[in-house]
């Protein structure tokens, strides 16, 4: 899988849990003390997020950070 196309499919995964719980990208974004800009790009896979930030996203949606790689069958 090339580089890019991993970072779509971990931003889409962090955008279908936050919408499983409900929550607004900007709710997200304000719980992780993130600018919004700053959220829509990860979960549109323009930005390589470092591990901290991977740890913060999952510490607000309230998942263990490995929920955030999965994808396809394994949901």
């Amino acid at each position: 899988m090339a580089n890019e196309q991993f970072l779509v499919e971990l931003g889409s995964r962090i955008k279908q849990i936050r919408s499983e719980k409900k929550m607004s990208q900007i709710n997200l974004a304000a719980k992780c003390d993130f600018e919004k800009a700053s959220m829509s790009r990860i979960e549109s896979g323009k930005t390589n997020s470092t591990i901290l930030t991977l740890r913060k996203i999952s510490n607000a949606l309230e998942v263990d950070v490995s929920e955030l790689f999965r994808h396809g069958q394994d949901n």
